[in-house]
């Protein structure tokens, strides 16, 4: 698809190279000498008022847990936290470790204002995540480059994860709607030698060994290695297993005081036999509880994420920094996994005419993805026009490759039922006999074999970005930031469906930007507004090919060119407050979020039939947070969402006044963790969300007019998990996680006909050994 496009390649060429030659002139600087606190006298250096430094003096043991970061990973956020326009929630890599979660998709689930979705039509590609309302499932980030492809994402070699909540393109490009999410990856130092090895075990097949390991060679070079090996079966479904195998290493070299390399290669296998759930029944208009574990023997969901990153930094004066990141990566996904809805066997099956059954069906799909990704950022602490500024200027190119494809699949056994549906009586896989029991070798039914069914959609967008940002002292009491975006990009889409194969090409600009006050009302206080805004291209999502009702390409080659793409703009108006001697941050904010001229589908969202620019709808809200120290002993980190959505405008006057699917107006996080004595610490964690409504991606949630109802309904659920750690000894750290301790089962998502329905985790508990050296 790229070799009848020389110029975007050149162009690609060119911006890799300029990232490169405007960091060569540093090689040639004068060599000093890095100051580093030695290892043996670590705990006498004095701390700085820096989270570098708070990781440095602080070993993450039991006694030294940190909930609060102060300054955002992101080094294009000039300012702390506290005195950010936004809401960013920041999860501590000893947070989350306390937590008992690993993989990303159960850490950002619990928090407020975050919901997960289902994919289209049993989409098992990665995770599926939507920030107040809106989808983010392309919107996250890995040390603020993009990570796209929609894969399984690991917590082994990740030090802390930053939640933007509201839109942020500005800093994030396309997308972002609701916000975006950036990983932070654990990086080599000189500036401490450690060790650690941390050993699980525990119910439902639960093993897990990571070690985590930093070596300085020298004053300027160091190296650090993460490793990880784990497998368990999902709590209360035995037989869907998860299987998980990676590595990260990093290395760092400080050639002077002024300039530095860090590189990292990180890889990560990850193997589950996936299940599907519940699904939902329309008559007594709940999930189907307590289903038997019916996925087929051969059944997978395996993902491999290879990537290599390079970052320079130089200093050129005490005002100028000059920052680089590269990286090139390549992912491939498939799946083959089973679902379960319920039917009515027909009135010609041998066995029980007319009785109400459970059938088996298939769902599956491939993709590769590659990608390269270069930043460059000019950091300028200035005066100007009589004020103080922090400038950035950036420069960003992209190119990722998406070939999604299909399996061709043999169901070897004959099915044991014959059952009703759109093409009339056919054969099928019922789960339960005719007296209802549950039939003999479950796994076994279909008996599936499969090869490469060849490409169906690919997909390559190609993107040069310049922005601009500043943080402006206007007094002593009162800061302006404000920033803005350009992201010119070429976009091609080659589908293979129901109307043969087609090309969709098209290029366009888009502008974004940012504008905010802060006001502190005393030292530890302060009120902001922002105003925000992002952008949503038509078919931005790159597993969807032409389905448009799922984020796909909409429209006609012509209409797709022709498209306005879709305008989200946020307002925001907050408080943030730092309690208990600068120990904890607290943070209220209330906003509004408005999309509009969204894209609809008129088909039945697997073509590109679609009305453009037709939709709108809104969020409002308010959130609450608070995270950090109440007591020396009590940390704390909490949010909490009360949200309101409503579709504005629609092609159908029928959805109009409808929420969003997929939303949840409550939700709430809390963590707590107490050090009772020097050696022991307890603490838990509860989760709420409010029920939600099963819909297509940005759009009104399934209705039924007939009974003034919503058609699928995924019920509010609360869960508690309980943690305790014991230090043994100096090194040797004991600490056991029992999740959803009241045992409840409850559902996180819901397809839009109810098909499926993904199930929480039942009660499990683990236990964990941390050795450190």
């Amino acid at each position: 698809m790229k070799s009848s496009n020389y110029s975007k390649l050149s162009l690609g060429a060119q911006a890799v190279a300029a990232a490169l030659v405007f960091s060569s002139p540093a090689l040639y600087a004068a060599d000093t000498k890095n100051e580093t606190c030695d290892k043996d006298i670590l705990a006498k250096c004095k701390p700085a008022q820096t989270d570098e430094s708070i990781e440095r003096i602080r070993v993450h043991g039991v006694q030294n847990s940190v909930y609060m970061f102060n300054n955002s990973a992101d080094k294009r956020r000039m300012a702390a936290l506290v005195d950010t326009p936004q809401v960013i929630t920041v999860l501590t890599q000893d947070q989350i470790q306390e937590s008992g979660n690993t993989d990303l998709k159960d850490i950002l689930s619990a928090q407020a204002g975050v919901t997960l979705g289902t994919g289209e039509n049993g989409n098992a590609f990665g995770d599926r995540y939507i920030i107040r309302g809106h989808e983010a499932r392309s919107d996250v980030f890995v040390d603020g480059l993009r990570d796209p492809g929609m894969t399984t994402r690991e917590s082994f070699a990740t030090e802390r994860v930053e939640i933007t909540k509201g839109p942020s393109s500005t800093f994030a490009g396309r997308g972002s709607s609701g916000g975006a999410i950036n990983s932070v990856t654990k990086k080599a130092s000189v500036a401490y030698d450690f060790g650690r090895v941390d050993l699980g075990i525990g119910t439902d097949d639960h093993t897990r060994l990571t070690v985590d390991y930093n070596l300085p060679i020298s004053d300027k070079v160091a190296v650090r290695l993460n490793g990880l090996a784990a497998e368990e079966d999902k709590p209360g479904r035995e037989g869907i297993t998860s299987e998980r195998q990676g590595v990260q290493l990093s290395g760092v070299y400080e050639a002077t005081d002024a300039l530095s390399f860090t590189a990292d290669g990180y890889y990560l296998d990850a193997k589950d036999v996936p299940d599907l759930g519940s699904y939902f029944d329309r008559d007594t208009r709940k999930p189907l509880e307590d289903i038997p574990v019916y996925a087929q023997d051969g059944d997978f969901l395996n993902s491999k994420v290879t990537t290599f990153t390079l970052r320079t930094e130089y200093e050129l004066n005490d005002s100028i920094t000059l920052y680089n990141a590269t990286r090139v990566g390549h992912t491939e996904n498939g799946y083959i996994t089973t679902g379960m809805g319920g039917t009515t066997r027909a009135d010609t099956d041998p066995t029980a005419p007319g009785a109400s059954t459970l059938t088996l069906s298939t769902h599956q799909g491939n993709q590769d993805v590659d990608y390269v990704s270069t930043q460059f950022n000019l950091f300028w602490n200035t005066q100007a026009l009589g004020f103080n500024h922090k400038l950035v200027f950036g420069l960003e190119y992209t190119d990722e490759n998406v070939d999604n494809g299909i399996y061709s699949i043999t169901n070897n056994n004959d099915g044991n039922c014959l059952t009703n549906g759109r093409g009339g009586v056919s054969e099928s896989y019922c789960i339960i006999d005719g007296d209802g029991n549950t039939v003999d070798n479950i796994g076994q039914l279909i008996n599936r074999s499969y090869v490469d069914g060849g490409s169906d959609a690919i997909y390559d967008i190609e993107t040069v970005s310049a922005y601009m940002m500043d943080t402006v002292e206007l007094t002593d009491q009162l800061a302006l930031f404000f920033g803005f975006r350009q992201d010119s990009f070429d976009y091609s889409n080659n589908t293979t469906g129901r109307d043969g194969e087609v090309d969709y090409a098209y290029s366009d600009t888009m502008y974004n930007g940012n504008i905010g006050l802060v006001y502190d009302l005393s030292e530890d206080a302060n009120i902001y507004a922002n105003y925000s805004t992002a952008t949503n291209i038509n078919g931005g999502e790159s597993d969807l090919g032409a389905n448009c009702g799922y984020g796909g390409i909409c429209g006609t080659q012509e209409q797709a060119a022709e498209a306005d793409a879709e305008i989200v703009e946020n307002l925001e108006l907050g408080t943030k407050w730092m309690l208990f001697d600068d120990k904890m941050m607290f943070s209220a904010s209330i906003f509004q979020i408005t999309k509009s001229d969204v894209m609809e589908s008129v088909g039945d969202s697997y073509s590109t039939l679609g009305t453009l620019n037709t939709g709108k709808n809104r969020v409002k809200g308010i959130e609450f947070g608070m995270v950090g120290n109440i007591t020396d002993k009590l940390s704390i980190q909490f949010s909490a969402a009360k949200m309101d959505s409503e579709i504005l405008e629609s092609y159908n006057p029928a959805n109009i006044g409808l929420v969003l699917s997929n939303f949840a107006d409550e939700s709430a996080y809390l963590q707590l963790r107490y050090e009772l004595t020097e050696s022991f610490v307890f603490g838990g964690s509860y989760t709420y969300q409010s029920e939600m409504y099963g819909g297509q991606p940005d759009t009104a949630a399934g209705y039924d007019s007939d009974n003034s109802r919503y058609s699928i309904v995924v019920p509010n659920y609360q869960v508690v998990d309980l943690f305790a750690s014991y230090n043994a000894t100096e090194d040797l750290t004991f600490r056991v996680n029992v999740g959803n301790i009241l045992n409840e089962e409850y559902w996180t998502a819901a397809y839009r006909s109810g098909s499926f329905m993904y199930l929480g985790d039942a009660r499990n508990a683990k236990l964990s050994m941390t050795y450190e050296f």
